[in-house]
């Protein structure tokens, strides 16, 4: 198994941007759900956003408290799965993870592959 890697983590201001990155060389990202996840201290990690890609299409799903502020994309040429944040705000800090599954509405214990993860800090 061969695992994501995450980068694009860093420390901004509340209403700034960020895009992180979920890249996995040994991954087929057809047919197949890319999922963000993020744990902030204290908390259980929750999903964040998903995308998954099936038949040519893509469909893409969001937790309501990042939907109209962060975009999942994804370049399968690049192996690469994208999530843009914008408007951040101090309560999007954590560890942002991403893993694989077959469906994006797969429970998070059927994710794979799951990555270290990349900090995110938003100051206020």
């Amino acid at each position: 198994e061969v695992q994501f890697v995450e980068n694009g983590g860093g420390l901004v201001q509340a209403g700034g941007s960020l895009r992180l990155s979920c890249a996995n060389s040994g991954f087929t990202f057809a047919d197949s759900a890319i999922g963000w996840f993020r744990q902030a201290p204290g908390k259980e990690r929750e999903g964040v956003a998903c995308i998954s890609s099936q038949d040519s299409n893509t469909y893409s799903y969001y937790n309501d408290a990042v939907k109209g502020r962060f975009t999942i994309s994804i370049d399968i040429a690049k192996n690469t799965v994208y999530l843009k944040m914008d408007s951040l705000k101090p309560e999007d800090t954590a560890v942002y993870s991403c893993a694989a599954a077959s469906k994006c509405l797969s429970g998070q214990g059927d994710f794979t592959s799951w990555g270290q993860g990349t900090q995110v800090t938003v100051l206020s």
